[in-house]
């Protein structure tokens, strides 16, 4: 990675409930002396999250959309006290999911840029910065998501029946209607085998269907995929 000025630090705060990706992301850029990156804090949940970031004040929050105890916008809505003013924290979605409703409910929520898991380290380095100059960030392809939501006069139709799905168990959804393995989709998410199957059968039981070539077609009319 390229060597940061020696005067340019950004403290930062990790906010992911699986502790090998945060091991992961602190090993990659948390080389202060290299990248100008000081990992300040950690946290694994909700309630962790807003009381790390109310604590060390950091320059930027890396967000993952999906935590207990009610995601990452419940983490920016219980952090608007400390998102304004001359110190601003400011947060960056980082999540392995590339939904459109992800995207855009933490981007309402007050996130300035979202970017996906498969973002490089360098890349990554360079968006904390960015967004710690009050620019926003965004993978390719989802900033279209929020221009058209932002662009849209209409207020998008209640989904019933897709407001019964945690959003764990959408981000299952998506990827088996994409067609990957369990153990794929476990690899993906950070997650077992064995808890794939119950978010799987759990969806199947909420949207009332029998397996999952039923499910591809009812996320495909959707648009899920």
């Amino acid at each position: 990675m390229t060597e940061a000025a020696p005067d340019r630090i950004a403290r930062v705060v990790l906010v992911d409930d699986h502790r090998m990706f945060r091991t992961g992301v602190r090993a990659e850029i948390g080389r202060t002396e290299a990248t100008g990156i000081d990992v300040v804090g950690e946290a694994d949940d909700v309630e962790s999250a807003v009381r790390v970031v109310a604590e060390t004040r950091p320059d930027v929050v890396l967000l993952d959309v999906h935590l207990p105890g009610g995601g990452g916008v419940e983490v920016l809505r219980r952090s608007a006290g400390v998102m304004t003013g001359e110190q601003s924290v400011k947060f960056l979605a980082l999540s392995v999911s590339d939904a459109a409703e992800d995207v855009i409910g933490v981007i309402r929520g007050g996130a300035r840029g979202y970017v996906t898991k498969t973002i490089t380290g360098t890349d990554l380095v360079n968006a904390i910065f960015r967004i710690a100059d009050g620019d926003a960030v965004f993978s390719p392809r989802l900033a279209g998501f929020v221009l058209d939501a932002f662009a849209a006069t209409d207020t998008p139709p209640v989904d019933e029946d897709l407001d019964r799905l945690t959003q764990r168990e959408r981000e299952v959804l998506r990827l088996i209607a994409r067609g990957y393995a369990y153990k794929e989709i476990a690899k993906q998410l950070f997650i077992s085998v064995k808890t794939v199957e119950s978010h799987v059968s759990a969806v199947l039981r909420k949207l009332q269907l029998s397996n999952r070539h039923e499910l591809t077609r009812w996320a495909t009319a959707r648009r899920l995929v």
